[in-house]
C-alpha cells in the first residue's frame, strides 16, 4: 500500500480513527475532531507499513535511535526503528515530567529520531527532544503520522509527517462547543501522568 497523505487519511476513516465530538486534547485545547491512532496501529500490518513509510523518508539522516513519547508514539516508534534497523526507546511521564525509564540510555553518540503519532501543538515532541538532548544525544529529526496543528509544525530541525490534516483547536474559554454546554471528553494519554 502506498502511504501518501491520502492513503493515511483513508486508513483513519476506514478504521474509525477520525472521531467527531467534543474532545479535550492532551495539550488542554478543545477540538471537534480527534485522531485515534490506536485504531490503526492495533493492526500490525498497518503499523509496519506506516513505520516503513516514515523510515524511508528519514533513512538519509542515519539515525541510530528512535525515541518516542509514551503512550501514543511507542508502537509507531518501534516500527520506524525496526524498519531502520536501530534501537527504539520511549520516554514516559512521571510526576508531570517526561523522562526516560530507568535502565534506558541515550548516549552522546546517538543520532536520535523523535517519533510521535499525532502532532497538534508539538509539546510532546519538544519534550521528547529535550529528553534526548539532556542525555547528550543529537536529535537529527522529528516525525509523526499526522500533523493536525493549525499551522505546520516547526521544531527547528527536519520534520516529516505522512499527512497534514489541520483540525481547529480552541482554548477552553473560547471553545464554541463548550459555549453550547457540551462536556469535553479526554481521550489523550498525557492525562495519565496527572
Amino acid at each position: 500500500m502506498n502511504m501518501d497523505a491520502a492513503a493515511v487519511l483513508k486508513l483513519f476513516r476506514h478504521n474509525e480513527g477520525l472521531l467527531e465530538g467534543h474532545f479535550e486534547l492532551s495539550s488542554g485545547l478543545h477540538s471537534a475532531g480527534y485522531l485515534q491512532c490506536a485504531r490503526i496501529l492495533q493492526f500490525p500490518d498497518y503499523a509496519e507499513q506506516l513505520g516503513q513509510a516514515l523510515a524511508t523518508r528519514l533513512a538519509n539522516l542515519k539515525p541510530t535511535l528512535v525515541l518516542s513519547p509514551a503512550l501514543g508514539g511507542v508502537v509507531l516508534g518501534h516500527e520506524v526503528a525496526r524498519a531502520l534497523g536501530v534501537r527504539a526507546l520511549f520516554a514516559e511521564r512521571r510526576e508531570g515530567k517526561l523522562t526516560l525509564r530507568r535502565g534506558f540510555q541515550v548516549t552522546p553518540d546517538d543520532r536520535v529520531l523523535v517519533v510521535e503519532d499525532v502532532v497538534t501543538t508539538g509539546l510532546s515532541t519538544r519534550e521528547t527532544i529535550g529528553v534526548a538532548t539532556a542525555c547528550g544525544g543529537s536529535v537529527v529529526a522529528a516525525a509523526s503520522l499526522i500533523d493536525r496543528g493549525d499551522s505546520p509544525a516547526d521544531f527547528d530541525l527536519p520534520f516529516v509527517s505522512l499527512a497534514r490534516f489541520p483540525l481547529p483547536t480552541y482554548e477552553p474559554s473560547d471553545c464554541p462547543i463548550c459555549a453550547r454546554g457540551e462536556v469535553a471528553i479526554k481521550p489523550g494519554s498525557r492525562i495519565l501522568g496527572r
